[in-house]
This record gives structure tokens, sequence and C-alpha cells, in this order.
């Protein structure tokens, strides 16, 4: 740039270096326009240099900026290959510290503090769940079904099932360890697969018979070991069995009619939790006001304790957070895997109860609840094949 700067000073300084020759139009017709020539081929080579160098300087920006592009691209994949490596991985953890929680501080309420209250300490839970989901629905984190009139004539079947099988949870759980809760529980999958069978015509595989064959050799030989057997809990827990497999069936056949009476067509996972939560509180007060426990709970000394109802509110919200971390390991994973998951999570929970609540145990009963797990993995795996 600087070259061309002198240059074209000079060459206006040789057409200027005789003034007089510009005077003597006769002598020299062309000086003029000799000179306006110059001055015009000067100015359009400087107009060539600057766009040359703005072209040069947009390709250079072009280039910064495609090379900029490219590596945050390169970053994004490396990031979404790491959120979805570790995604399965974050979500299955959260969902069995979700279901070890809540099964734990349910038994610390009943139990430890011996409240006598089931359905109340139900109510007070899906009342929790119930305002969660509506203000993040309102905030507009979620996304649920407008309850209609037609759908709440749907659900309440399902829905007197479901507080049915919530308040006999919570009795036999009261009653019996967690250890024995949990390989009890697997006589609901029994009860599922007969059901099916009949219902729906679904036939299972000869591992699937087999592999229910032992839970049910197991249930009978944890309850015979079991040193601190409670008729009135095993009872509930049988009773809570039947419920869980009754929910599960009536579940798949209300569904499709549940989906008519919805706007979208469609009902999510949300819209249920929501609809179970919502509907049960009318019916948990009658029922409160049926088993007197409104009495019970306005006088019991335990409802005065501060870190009572710090633990009863946090099996509310780990209660909800059992939906929305169930959902999202399913969503991460699939069917498989989560089946297998939730049978190997009772694991954990079967140790955990058995320590922090100090349970008394026979090598035959540790036997037979060994036994149990080992039954519900392998009947999972069977589910699989």
């Amino acid at each position: 740039m600087i070259n061309m700067s002198s240059d074209y000073k000079l060459d206006i300084v040789d057409h200027h270096h005789d003034p007089e020759e510009l005077a003597l139009d006769d002598e020299n017709p062309n000086a003029v326009h000799t000179i306006f020539n110059g001055i015009h081929e000067q100015a359009k080579m400087l107009n060539n240099f600057a766009t040359n160098l703005e072209r040069r300087a947009l390709n250079d920006r072009f280039l910064k900026t495609s090379k900029v592009t490219e590596d945050d691209e390169d970053e994004g994949r490396r990031l979404h290959r790491s959120a979805k490596k570790s995604g399965p991985l974050i979500s299955g953890t959260a969902y069995c510290i979700s279901s070890c929680s809540m099964i734990m501080l349910n038994k610390i309420v009943l139990s430890s503090y011996n409240f006598n209250a089931g359905i109340s300490l139900m109510f007070y839970q899906n009342l929790i769940s119930t305002l969660v989901v509506v203000l993040l629905s309102l905030f507009g984190r979620i996304s649920v079904e407008r309850i209609n009139w037609r759908l709440v004539r749907v659900w309440i079947p399902v829905n007197v099932i479901f507080i049915s099988m919530l308040v006999s949870g919570m009795y036999s759980l009261k009653f019996i360890n967690i250890a024995m809760v949990t390989i009890l529980k697997n006589v609901t999958n029994i009860l599922t697969a007969i059901g099916e069978l009949y219902l729906f015509r679904k036939h299972q595989n000869s591992k699937v018979w087999a592999a229910m064959f032992l839970m049910i050799i197991s249930a009978v030989s944890g309850g015979i070991t079991d040193l601190s057997f409670d008729g009135v809990g095993y009872a509930w827990q049988i009773i809570n069995c039947v419920l869980t497999a009754s929910y599960s069936l009536t579940l798949r056949w209300v569904m499709d009619e549940a989906k008519k009476a919805t706007k979208s067509g469609s009902l999510n996972e949300v819209s249920m939790v929501l609809l179970n939560n919502l509907l049960s509180l009318p019916l948990a007060i009658v029922l409160i006001f049926v088993f007197g426990e409104l009495d019970y709970v306005i006088h019991a000394n335990v409802v005065k304790l501060p870190m009572f109802w710090g633990v009863a509110t946090a099996s509310g919200f780990i209660g909800l957070s059992i939906s929305f971390t169930s959902m999202w390991f399913l969503h991460q994973t699939g069917p498989t895997t989560y089946s297998l998951v939730g049978s190997l999570n009772k694991i954990p929970i079967s140790i955990a109860g058995i320590l922090v609540f100090k349970v008394p145990l026979s090598i035959s009963n540790l036997f037979s609840i060994l036994f149990g797990l080992f039954a519900g993995v392998f009947f999972a795996k069977a589910k699989m094949s």
C-alpha cells in the first residue's frame, strides 16, 4: 500500500513538471486528457488493491469462523457422546437411590417412630407429589394432560386399587422387615403372569415359570424361618401382592379408554402420576375419618417432633422422584435393562434393611432371602429371553 501511494504521487508530479505546457493548448492539446487518464488509472489500481485486501481479510475471517465452528461442533459431539455414555449410569443410580430411600424412610416413619396412621402418611405424601407436579406444570417444566370428568370416571377404578395398594404396603412394612417384604413382593410377579395368561392370553416361556417356582419356594421358606414373623404383617403383604398385580393388569385395560378421554389422544407417565395422586386425596380423607386416624394424628406425640415431619416430607418428595427417575432410566436404557436393574436393586435394599434395623436372622432365613433375590434376578433374565 505504501509503495503504490508513492508511485501515484510521483506520477502526478511528473505530469505537472511544466505548468506552461498546460496553458499552451494549441501546442499540446492532449495534455489535460493524458493527466486525467493517469489519475483514473492510478485510482483504478488503488481501488483494485483495496478490494483485494478486503477480500483477503474477509476470507481470513471466514476461515477463522469456520475453524471455530468446526471446533464447537467437535466439542458438542464429544459432550453428546459423553452424556450418552453417562446417561444410563446416572439415571440408573438415581432410580436405585430413590427406590431404596423410599422404603427406608417409610420403615423409619412407621416402625422407628411407631406411627400408626398409614393412610394419613399416604395422604401427606400424595399431597406433596400433587403440589410439585402442578407447580412444575404451571412453570412449563413438564407437560400434563388437562383433566376432565370423562377421564376421571375412567381412571377411578385404577385409583381405588392404587390407594389400596399403597395403604396395604404401608401396613405390611410396619410389621415385617424390609428383606422379607422384598422377597414376598416376588409373589406379585407370579400373580401378574397368571393374570396375563387368563386375561390377555399372554404365554410365558418355561424359564419364567421355573423362576416363579423358585420365588414360591423362597417366599415359603423365608416365612417359615423368619425369626420376627408377624401374621398380621404377612396378611397385609399378601393383600398388597394381590392389589399390586391387579393394579398392573387393570392399568393395561384402562389405558386405552383413558387415552380416548384426552384431547391429544395420549396419556404420558407424568399425567398418570398426577391423576393417581390427585384423585387419591379425597378418598384418603374419607378413609382417614372412617378408620379414626384424624383423632390419633391430632393427639399423637410423634407429630410434635420436627424430625418426624422432616422424614415424612422427604418420603413424599422421594416418592415422586421414583416416578421421574424410573421414567428417565427407562428412556435412557429400555424395558429389558430397567427390569433387570429393578430386580438387582432388591439386593442392596434387603442388605440395608437388615443392617439399619438390626433384624434378627438365622442362617436358614438368610439363605432363604438370598435364594429369593437370586430367583428375582433369574425371573428378570428369563423375561428377556
